[in-house]
């Protein structure tokens, strides 16, 4: 089985493979000093939770992190823990898609596993929003090259920004409101985290789309949920994405 590990600046994303099926998932907050003993203590209590063996049945670790300190720890994790190296997605790793970056060392491995996982499921030309602590939109090629996107501030952060500038102003749970024009503070808020994320996502693939032409539209990330039934161009939702496309990377540099 084929443990696949995203490691996000916020949350930590955890998939158990068997073969090509995702058999669990888990989420973690990220915590840059994790050491790799307590990172391999909270992977085996969560395979354990659910009747998977920690040293027997993980067979492969595959790692796309943004964080340089959490990819040590899981480094080291894995060959003290499994007793094999950890397949981490980073410049040299064939991904079996070509980045048209000015710089391709510059492209985040999450943004790249996001479009691998893309490509394999819907074809192209494909445009993936990931919506993390920064927000990202990738364009992916009829003939599946990985294009380039944009980048800009995730709804948590600028949410912090807010609260932190504005004393009047306080954190309110984000769910949909009640009313579009908020009749308080709160909806008023929460009005402007839903409608308005998904209207600047909207506009941005309405860009890409005047460049590209028709693409289909996928969404992941943590806030996905709350942000897609309100946009008017996204039609997939794929909470696992980056994680198969860690996986499908995998697959392609075993052996």
């Amino acid at each position: 089985m084929l443990l696949a590990i995203d490691a996000g600046n916020t949350q930590t994303v955890i998939g158990l493979f068997d073969e090509t099926e995702l058999a669990d998932h888990w989420r973690i907050a990220t915590v840059a000093s994790r050491t790799s003993d307590e990172l391999a203590l909270m992977i085996q209590q969560f395979l354990g939770f659910h009747g998977f063996s920690f040293d027997s049945q993980v067979t492969g670790v595959a790692i796309c992190s943004g964080v340089p300190s959490v990819t040590a720890a899981l480094r080291e994790m894995t060959v003290r823990y499994f007793g094999f190296e950890a397949l981490v997605l980073e410049p040299g790793v064939r991904t079996g898609m070509p980045v048209l970056y000015d710089n391709p060392k510059e492209v985040g491995p999450d943004r790249i596993a996001d479009a691998v996982g893309a490509y394999d499921l819907f074809g192209g030309p494909t445009i993936v929003v990931d919506f993390g602590t920064a927000n990202t939109v990738e364009a992916i090629s009829a003939n599946g090259e990985y294009l380039g996107g944009a980048i800009f501030p995730g709804v948590e952060i600028s949410l912090d920004a807010l609260f932190g500038r504005a004393a009047a102003l306080r954190r309110v749970e984000l769910v949909p409101p009640r009313n579009v024009i908020g009749k308080s503070t709160i909806e008023s808020i929460q009005s402007g985290v839903i409608y308005g994320f998904s209207g600047q996502v909207d506009a941005i693939v309405d860009r890409f789309q005047e460049e590209l032409g028709e693409c289909t539209v996928v969404a992941t990330g943590g806030l996905a949920e709350l942000i897609v039934p309100f946009s008017r161009t996204i039609r997939h939702h794929e909470p696992w994405l980056t994680l198969h496309g860690l996986r499908i990377v995998y697959e392609r540099n075993r052996g």
